[in-house]
């Protein structure tokens, strides 16, 4: 099968129709603007998850709750000994009151700075090697010096913000497919009205010896030309606000959302998406006017 993706000069003469052209033009630079915004928001919640997963792997957080500040202390440094001696255990690291006050007072208000509230002592955790056995292997460990110490994997914490990364990159990819589906729609109709229109100059076209194939590689060509000129229209203009959103996510200084910056894999993917859309298109035209001739017949 030929599939052309430029219109001669003779094919613009044939099938003169400047106002659905525009039309047609600026119905694909609206679809690849939302695609490519879609995409970049799927492209960029991939990233996010790889670095929260990068971030989360290996990483363990030991409570010591007791109400009784001379035990807590007592058992934190018996805990910090023991993690000193784990060779599955990269780093120990205590958290220190003032940052934990900080992080209970949306919670406790000022009572979270009160002296008299028995805060838990956090130590975080960083593996030598992830892994659930080493660390059951550093939770049995920590039980066995201070049995009323917690173990918990700081990935568990953050299960939901993971869950919500996955069902936006599913939200992403679906909302791609369906402006595919829409693409295809919207070259079908422009296929039937064209047809209708130039009727009269398809059946001369017929009269002086063209073929179907040859008819429907007038329309393909022509739905072409407007969904790649179009397509770069929407997809530069989607890529400079991506770009804008992206620069002032990483100037944020969280690690999460500067995870969530593309890289130069996924610009790449993103200048793809015309010449795949109009490649969709020319196809869909194709088949769409073969089919119309076929019945008309």
């Amino acid at each position: 099968m030929s599939v052309a993706l430029v219109a001669g000069a003779a094919d613009r003469r044939i099938l003169d129709e400047r106002g659905g052209s525009r039309a047609m033009t600026w119905i694909m630079a609206i679809m690849l603007f939302l695609t490519v915004l879609a995409a970049a928001t799927g492209l960029g919640m991939v990233n996010a998850a790889a670095a929260l997963d990068r971030q989360l792997a290996g990483r363990l957080t030991v409570q010591v709750v007791d109400a009784d500040q001379t035990k807590r202390d007592r058992d934190t440094a018996a805990v910090m000994a023991a993690l000193a001696q784990m060779p599955a255990v990269k780093r120990a690291t205590p958290v220190d009151r003032t940052r934990l006050t900080d992080l209970l007072r949306p919670w406790l208000g000022d009572a979270s700075s009160d002296a008299d509230v028995p805060l838990p002592s956090l130590i975080d955790v960083d593996m030598s090697v992830p892994s659930e056995e080493s660390a059951a292997r550093v939770a049995a460990g920590v039980r066995a010096v201070a049995p009323g110490a917690r173990v918990d994997a700081q990935s568990r914490w953050l299960s939901p913000v993971a869950d919500f990364m996955r069902t936006m990159i599913a939200a992403a990819v679906a909302l791609v497919l369906l402006m595919a589906a829409a693409t295809s729609a919207a070259v079908l109709l422009a296929v039937r009205a064209g047809l209708e229109t130039h009727r009269d100059t398809i059946a001369i076209l017929h009269i002086l010896g063209s073929t179907d194939v040859q008819v429907a590689r007038l329309f393909q060509r022509r739905i072409a030309l407007d969904t790649m000129v179009g397509g770069a229209i929407g997809t530069v203009a989607a890529m400079i606000a991506t770009w804008a959103i992206t620069r002032q996510m990483a100037s944020m200084g969280s690690e999460l959302l500067g995870g969530a910056v593309l890289g130069q894999r996924d610009w790449l993917l993103l200048a793809a998406l015309p010449i795949v859309f109009a490649l969709v298109a020319t196809v869909a035209a194709r088949v769409a006017v073969l089919r119309r001739l076929r019945l008309v017949q």
